[in-house]
């Protein structure tokens, strides 16, 4: 029986709406990560969040709403120390890296956190309406990205004749892209490979030696 569903168990503190949803979210938030958008549905995200169905209902109109909210809360919990500090980082060059090395880290956080945005993304690619609301506010990365680059053309750092919006986008979908093959477990794909092509391919779209926006660090490929 779900925790605010039946009036025989021990008494339970009424919870604020706001304090509830949050809850909800997170206990989607693990049920994604574990079986996969496709295979959530109300039920599972009540049963983890120990309420009933009709209180999650009551809060969220459907799993595509909830999947929203799930995504906005990791990115801000996975990005936004990250981005505070390259905000902060005069360097723009140390930005960068700052900005890209934390994708590609061989961390569980990572995996979870690739694993949302990829069953985000496919949502997306059925139903794009969902996500139009949250574009601001799930871009972040790509927004600090575009920052970082206007301070490196300003210093005179990077060179390139295309917008700063253009070379952030085509860096997140190629990021998004190559962490997605790493999901998928495709066989010599590294973290450590994949860091070496994204240096790659922003000295090329930089003008920068891939071994100075990496910090010297050895190519393993």
């Amino acid at each position: 029986m779900s925790g605010d569903a039946g009036a025989s168990g021990p008494a339970r503190v009424r919870q604020r709406p706001e304090v509830r949803r949050a809850m909800i979210v997170d206990a989607a938030r693990s049920v994604i990560v574990q079986r996969g958008v496709g295979a959530t549905g109300l039920r599972d995200i009540a049963a983890a969040a120990d309420v009933s169905v009709g209180t999650v209902t009551y809060h969220f109109g459907s799993v595509a709403e909830i999947l929203n909210e799930v995504v906005v809360l990791e990115t801000e919990r996975f990005y936004g120390a990250i981005v505070a500090a390259v905000d902060a980082e005069p360097d723009a060059v140390a930005g960068l890296r700052m900005l890209v090395e934390p994708l590609f880290g061989d961390t569980e956080q990572v995996r979870q956190h690739w694993r949302i945005w990829s069953d985000y993304w496919t949502a997306v690619v059925r139903r794009p309406e969902v996500a139009a609301e949250y574009a601001e506010r799930i871009r972040v990365w790509e927004a600090c990205l575009v920052r970082v680059l206007e301070r490196g053309l300003a210093a005179g750092v990077f060179r390139t004749d295309e917008a700063p919006e253009v070379v952030a986008l085509r860096l997140a979908a190629y990021s998004d892209g190559v962490a997605t093959q790493i999901a998928q477990g495709v066989p010599s794909l590294t973290n450590a490979v994949a860091l070496s092509w994204m240096w790659r391919f922003l000295s090329q779209e930089l003008g920068v030696p891939a071994t100075t926006i990496a910090g010297a660090t050895p190519d393993p490929t």
